[in-house]
C-alpha cells in the first residue's frame, strides 16, 4: 500500500483540519487544504502549530478556495463541523476519482451514513479525535493535549487501506490505533462529548475545570456518562463503566479547556446539537434506553442555540 495516498485533501480547515493536515504535511505527505475564509492569510503566512513540547510552522502550504481547484485526490479528510454536512456533495464530489477514500473526523452520529449514501459506503472511513486543540487565529492552532486518533472502516473490519492511513498518521507523529467497530468508537467518544460539551454551554459558558470543581456538576457528568454507556449497551456496543473514571481523570489535567461546542456557541456559530445530542438520543430511545438526562440536556441546548 506504499504511496497509495499520493494526494490528500483536507476539507474543513478549522482546528482539527489544520492540526492533522499540518502534521501530515510536515512529514512529507502531499496535503492540500480547502480554505474558504482564511485563504489569503494561509497563503501568505502558512500554518503554525503549537504543541505542549514544541512549536512548528509550515511556510509553504498548498491551499485552494474551491474543490475544483484541488481536483481528484486519493484520500479526502473531512474535518468540517457537522453543521456544514449539507455541503457534502458540493465540497467533496469534485475531489473524487474512482478509488478515492473518504475519512471523516467529525463528531457525533450520522456523518458516516450520509457520506455512504452520497458517495458509496465502500469509500467511507471514520476517525475519532481524542485531542484538545483549538484554533487561536487564522492559520494558527494550539494543541493542549495531542491525545490519540482512533480509526475504523464504516461497517467493515480493519482493512489494508485503513492500516495504510494509520501508518501515514503514525509517521507524522500522531498516536493512532485501529478498531474493527467504528460505531463502538463513536459511542465511546460520546461518553465525553455529551456531558462536557453540553454542560459547558447550559451551565453558563464554563470550562471543563470549572465543571469538575463543582460537586453537583461532576455528579451530572457521571450520570450523563452512565446514560450514554447504557444506551450504547442497548444498541450492542458494550462500553465498561470504568471508562467514566478514566475519562474524568484524563480531563482534570486539561485545565481551563473550552470544548469545541462551547467555542462555537460563544462565537455565535451553529452548534452540532443534532449530531452530538439529538441523533444519539433518538437511537437510544428507539431501543428503550432510559436517558432522561440526555433528553433534558438536548432540550436545553435546543433552546439556547436557537439564536
Amino acid at each position: 500500500m506504499e504511496n497509495v495516498f499520493a494526494k490528500i485533501a483536507v476539507v474543513g480547515s478549522g482546528a482539527l483540519g489544520c492540526y492533522y493536515g499540518a502534521m501530515l504535511a510536515r512529514s512529507g505527505v502531499a496535503v492540500t487544504f480547502l480554505v474558504r475564509s482564511d485563504l489569503a492569510v494561509v497563503r501568505e503566512r502558512g500554518l503554525r502549530v503549537k504543541l505542549p513540547t514544541e512549536e512548528f510552522a509550515l511556510r509553504e502550504v498548498r491551499a485552494q478556495a474551491t474543490p475544483e481547484e484541488i481536483g481528484p485526490c486519493d484520500l479526502v479528510i473531512v474535518a468540517l463541523k457537522t453543521t456544514a454536512n449539507g455541503d457534502f456533495r458540493t465540497l467533496i464530489a469534485p475531489l473524487l476519482h474512482e478509488r478515492t477514500a473518504i475519512l471523516t473526523l467529525q463528531n457525533g452520529l450520522g456523518s458516516d451514513e450520509e457520506l455512504a449514501r452520497l458517495f458509496g459506503a465502500e469509500r467511507v472511513m471514520g476517525g475519532l479525535c481524542f485531542i484538545c486543540v483549538n484554533r487561536t487565529a487564522p492559520g494558527e492552532v494550539l494543541c493542549i493535549e495531542p491525545g490519540s486518533l482512533s480509526l475504523g472502516e464504516f461497517g467493515r473490519p480493519v482493512s489494508e487501506r485503513l492500516r495504510a492511513v494509520g501508518e501515514l498518521f503514525t509517521r507524522s507523529g500522531v498516536r493512532c490505533q485501529l478498531g474493527d467497530d467504528l460505531a463502538w468508537l463513536r459511542w465511546k467518544k460520546l461518553v465525553w462529548n455529551v456531558p462536557f460539551n453540553g454542560l459547558s454551554i447550559v451551565a453558563g459558558g464554563i470550562t471543563t475545570d470549572v465543571i469538575l470543581a463543582d460537586a453537583a456538576l461532576e455528579a451530572e457528568v457521571r450520570a450523563l456518562m452512565a446514560e450514554v454507556i447504557g444506551a450504547a449497551g442497548k444498541l450492542g456496543y458494550a462500553i465498561p463503566m470504568n471508562v467514566i473514571d478514566q475519562q474524568i481523570a484524563h480531563t482534570r489535567p486539561m485545565g481551563p479547556y473550552k470544548p469545541s461546542s462551547l467555542i462555537d456557541y460563544l462565537a455565535g456559530r451553529a452548534v452540532e446539537v443534532e449530531e452530538i445530542w439529538g441523533e444519539p438520543l433518538r437511537r437510544a430511545q428507539a431501543v428503550g434506553a432510559q436517558v432522561p438526562r440526555m433528553a433534558m440536556l438536548y432540550a436545553l441546548l435546543g433552546r439556547l442555540t436557537k439564536r
